[in-house]
């Protein structure tokens, strides 16, 4: 799926070499392996860690900046720096779709639709300034800006339409890896036959995020579902999950480093060029494309129709168990209630400061900090979890987090919040 192209270009006087690798096997397999340990190691840090999804935004937007001025300051490509800021963008752009979908409660489809145009915006502009949009063209910094933006552009429209999908179709993460798989090898196919190789590069490059955050959620999701429609998949959880392919992608890329195999000016110098591109193949292979994309809108359309179980539907969370006040944190270790306890007691003073701002983000620490607390604190005491959870739910409705509803008003917000303390003390 590449072109040939020219691989050098000065600039300033400064001769700059292609900074992106060769397009080989190796490529799409470290692609999918960083797509990979982006969400599960994403997903650790927000929700084992206790970070919260925007706080975790916000780190890695910062680290972005850096291992991206890093990437550009290069003459050439080198592929611990080019992969390390991929790894990045990946969980970057993921979590930019997930604040708008969890956060702020746009819905995937509009999601989908509106990184869709953006790229096609962005592929609009790179070609009206560089007319070509060419991975083996990277030779300038206009270029690689150009580049890098489609290519985290690319990683929040994977996302969408990947979550969509499963949204759609209720099929597990172990399911779900198929489709993309699918499409991935019917692009590789259409790609030999004559397509366009820009087409063809950019279309599986889309398709690989999917696929890499299924293999992701199968792998760490826990092997009972814990409630209906949760994901289930091989239990190794997000940190082990991240871990195995931390440790494959540092494999991977310390062999590319020793063979240089992936390196523009080396493959070619050992492989023959492809042969010159035939317009009417092209034509017939973009056929092919429209056709595909009809046939997974019809087998999305046929799975949306058919009878399964999708995540369970916004509920009244009030609890049916009655426990005295202090009875629900017996069982609890005393350190893991005073964090709890404090950030709701700083919920409460700042909504009865009329510091609405402040007492939303405590309420959203406060969220964070009881879902990452789940695994040790349920299996102590199921019955108690289960009540502070529904009375937790109720605080967090007054806010409008993880409900559609806007925010309450400050009495209310303090009565719950002044409830929930009394079952923390």
């Amino acid at each position: 799926m590449t072109t040939t192209s020219e691989v050098r270009a000065r600039r300033g006087g400064r001769l700059m070499l292609n900074k992106v690798p060769e397009v080989t096997i190796w490529f799409w397999v470290i692609k999918i392996l960083c797509t990979t340990v982006g969400e599960s190691f994403a997903d650790w840090i927000d929700m084992k860690l206790g970070v919260g999804l925007v706080n975790t935004a916000w780190i890695f937007t910062a680290v972005f900046a850096v291992v991206l001025g890093v990437q550009l300051r290069l003459k050439r490509y080198v592929p611990f720096p080019y992969w390390l800021t991929v790894v990045v963008v990946s969980v970057t752009g993921t979590l930019y779709t997930d604040i708008l979908t969890d956060q702020l409660g746009v819905p995937l489809w509009i999601s989908s639709a509106v990184f869709s145009v953006l790229l096609v915006v962005v592929f609009g502009v790179w070609w009206l300034r560089e007319r070509t949009l060419s991975i083996h063209a990277v030779t300038t910094l206009p270029r690689e800006s150009f580049y890098w933006l489609t290519v985290l552009v690319t990683f929040a429209l994977g996302t969408a339409t990947g979550d969509w999908t499963l949204e759609l179709t209720g099929w597990s993460p172990g399911v779900s890896v198929l489709l993309p798989l699918g499409l991935i090898a019917s692009t590789a196919l259409l790609r030999r036959f004559g397509a366009n190789p820009v087409l063809s590069f950019w279309l599986a490059y889309v398709l690989t995020r999917p696929l890499g955050a299924n293999i992701g959620d199968w792998l760490a999701s826990p092997k009972v579902a814990q409630s209906p429609g949760d994901p289930t998949g091989l239990a190794l959880g997000t940190f082990t999950t991240s871990l195995i392919f931390l440790g494959l992608i540092l494999a991977t890329v310390l062999y590319l480093t020793a063979t240089r195999s992936d390196v523009t000016e080396t493959h070619e110098a050992t492989h023959t060029p492809r042969t010159t591109a035939d317009p009417r193949r092209e034509r017939m292979a973009l056929a092919g494309f429209v056709l595909l994309a009809a046939a997974t809108g019809g087998l999305l359309f046929w799975a949306h129709s058919r009878p399964h179980v999708g995540p369970a539907p916004e509920t009244d969370a009030t609890s049916t168990v009655h426990l005295a006040p202090g009875q629900a944190v017996k069982k609890f270790p005393p350190a893991k209630v005073d964090a709890l306890r404090t950030l709701a007691s700083t919920s409460l003073r700042d909504a009865r400061s009329g510091d609405a701002a402040g007492a939303h983000a405590s309420a959203q620490s406060l969220r964070d900090l009881w879902d990452a607390d789940q695994a040790s604190l349920q299996p102590l005491d199921d019955t108690g979890w289960t009540f502070l959870d529904a009375q937790m739910d109720q605080v967090l409705k007054t806010f409008g987090i993880d409900h559609p509803n806007p925010p309450m008003s400050p009495a209310r917000q303090e009565a719950e919040l002044g409830t929930l303390l009394t079952d923390l003390r």
